[in-house]
């Protein structure tokens, strides 16, 4: 039987997410705040009288038309008895969005299908006779996400894929995670590569030093992440930005989330700049910037060991370094990223990802050209 889906105010909403502690900061009704341009609704499904599901949904018009995407970023949040029954949440989210003009419904919720170890991911990439991570045998594997995932394509949805090694989704699919909880120091460096307890070292012996800073802080941020964005050749956000990112998370998440400015500087010298998210038990490594001078220093190193154990210090599980691609091809650009992460001894965490449901398929066809050639 479906479940009843209509929209809640913000603290029946905010209710709800305090009674489950695992759910992204990307669900929180603040966030809505921090997309500019975008409309939001707060939906929730109801058995009877209780809630049992919840979902932040961001709306983008295409302008001059009726036609909107509807938009639950690593959502809806799930709760743990009805996940499964996808066609019950799902069929009154379809018919929601249909009558609210959607041309497109896109969601992910934060749900794990496969985990590896970072001595598997190791030994594979040293076999050199795997291209993605889906050619190696995972770890783990969750019965419950992969039965999630089937329903979801077996009533129509659609996943991007990228020909190029690269992020098919907004939200990362694959993500590097480390379990941070209970560890001390020395247990946390034991499972760091010998380059990473190096480079550690190093930051120390050249004097680096990592800070947290405080909301007028996030300009150093932003001029590092401009350079970093020239030198790896992405399209930059602006201040303001981060700026709405800080109060939405800061002070108008009644409590639920907080948001770290971390930076590292030798001297009066800034060379790298992070942001750090705590929701629950969860905390992502969000942003992160740096020079092209002074890379020699480590302190990317540096400012991540100090980000992990504090997550460790606040009560977090989980210290999440956020996305990375598919690939095991050591030839491609996006492979450093996997070799900076796997030196933390950690594991890739692959979830459900996202999912389009196309309910007008001209427009979602000419919207998805529209992308390709925006870049």
């Amino acid at each position: 039987m479906s479940l009843f889906l209509k929209e809640i105010d913000r603290t029946e909403y905010e209710e709800f997410l305090k009674e489950h502690q695992t759910f992204s900061f990307l669900q929180l009704p603040s966030w809505a705040e921090v997309k500019s341009g975008w409309q939001s609704k707060l939906l929730g499904w109801f058995d009877n009288q209780k809630l049992v599901i919840a979902g932040l949904v961001l709306i983008s018009n295409i302008p001059k038309t009726k036609w909107s995407l509807y938009y639950l970023p690593e959502g809806p949040v799930l709760s743990p008895d009805y996940a499964k029954n996808v066609i019950d949440w799902l069929t009154p989210l379809k018919d929601f969005t249909k009558k609210n003009n959607a041309f497109n419904l896109k969601l992910g919720p934060q749900v794990n299908v496969k985990t590896w170890y970072a001595k598997t991911v190791k030994n594979a990439i040293t076999d050199n006779i795997y291209t993605k991570f889906r050619d190696i045998q995972a770890d783990r594997i969750n019965n419950y996400g992969i039965e999630i995932a089937t329903k979801l394509k077996n009533l129509g949805g659609i996943q991007i894929e990228t020909n190029d090694e690269g992020f098919g989704d907004v939200q990362p699919r694959y993500v590097f995670a480390l379990e941070v909880g209970g560890k001390s120091d020395e247990e946390l460096l034991s499972s760091f590569s010998q380059e990473w307890r190096r480079n550690i070292k190093k930051a120390e012996k050249n004097n680096v030093v990592v800070i947290q800073g405080d909301f007028a802080d996030l300009n150093i941020f932003h001029k590092l992440y401009l350079e970093t964005a020239k030198r790896d050749k992405f399209y930059p956000r602006g201040l303001n930005y981060f700026q709405q990112m800080w109060r939405s998370l800061n002070e108008n998440s009644s409590h639920l989330a907080q948001m770290r400015l971390y930076l590292a500087k030798q001297e009066e010298t800034f060379h790298a700049a992070c942001l750090w998210v705590k929701v629950g038990k969860h905390v992502w490594y969000s942003y992160g910037a740096s020079s092209t001078a002074g890379r020699e220093l480590r302190p990317s190193n540096a400012i991540q060991w100090q980000m992990m154990k504090d997550a460790r210090d606040a009560g977090a599980e989980i210290y999440d370094l956020r996305g990375i691609a598919a690939t095991l091809n050591e030839k491609s650009p996006l492979f450093g990223l996997l070799r900076f992460k796997l030196g933390t001894g950690g594991k890739v965490v692959q979830y459900v990802g996202e999912w389009d449901f196309v309910l007008k398929p001209f427009i979602y066809k000419v919207f998805q050209i529209a992308l390709k050639r925006r870049g």
